[in-house]
């Protein structure tokens, strides 16, 4: 499985995927069903490569790039209805405990700067729920966050190293701009006064305008020699 980096979750039928066999993606669910089962759409099947719980990962940490994570949606006691037979069912007791779980392992398998897709539908479980079972929000890049009429969402984590995500941005303090004052300070005037080289209104002797009797500073707007 060398140039398997790819996993699909839970790939059901796999109804998203523009290629249905990518080369290089593992498709897992914990079940199969033949063609047949869907009787509005006799030629769907739901046929893994490897008959898997996403709960329960048989595969070594840090092993994908890049996963996708479609989980049941509908809470339902029973699965004797197209829908269910289609995408699955949760528990009503416990599915919070299996999507948590479920992302859990796949947070697992995921390589570090890889990328996780989550896909959500809101028919039993609303989008803000949801995000706030799966948790790590500090690795949620983006995704359908505003409210929406569409119930279908997508969210895109990405797996930062815990050495990576905790830098800060340099802050800018009254320090570095002095800093960066002393490096304009370049010559002196020949009245004493220090000369800038480079300033935002005018090159040349900082107290010229009002002090230095040399007068020797050009404006920058026009380059007019004064």
């Amino acid at each position: 499985m060398g140039n398997k980096f790819i996993l699909d979750a839970c790939c059901g039928a796999r109804m998203f995927w523009n290629d249905k066999h990518q080369p290089n993606t593992i498709f897992i669910d914990q079940r199969r069903m033949e063609k047949g089962y869907n009787d509005y759409l006799p030629n769907r099947e739901i046929n893994p490569d490897i008959i898997m719980d996403f709960k329960d990962l048989k595969f070594p940490d840090k092993k994908f790039k890049l996963i996708v994570m479609d989980p049941p949606h509908i809470v339902s006691a029973s699965n004797n209805f197209r829908m269910a037979r289609d995408y699955g069912v949760l528990n009503k007791e416990n599915w919070k405990e299996d999507i948590k779980k479920g992302f859990e392992e796949c947070w697992r398998v995921l390589d570090d700067f890889g990328v996780l897709t989550f896909k959500w539908n809101e028919t039993s479980i609303s989008r803000k729920e949801i995000l706030k079972v799966l948790g790590r929000n500090e690795s949620l890049m983006y995704g359908n966050l505003m409210r929406s009429k569409i119930p279908t969402h997508w969210f895109v984590f990405m797996k930062i190293p815990k050495t990576l995500s905790n830098l800060s941005p340099p802050v800018r303090t009254s320090d570095t701009f002095k800093s960066k004052e002393e490096e304009l300070k370049k010559e002196i005037c020949e009245c004493g006064h220090d000369k800038y080289l480079h300033n935002d209104m005018w090159d040349g002797c900082v107290e010229a305008s009002s002090k230095c009797q040399c007068k020797r500073f050009k404006l920058k707007e026009n380059r007019k020699l004064i």
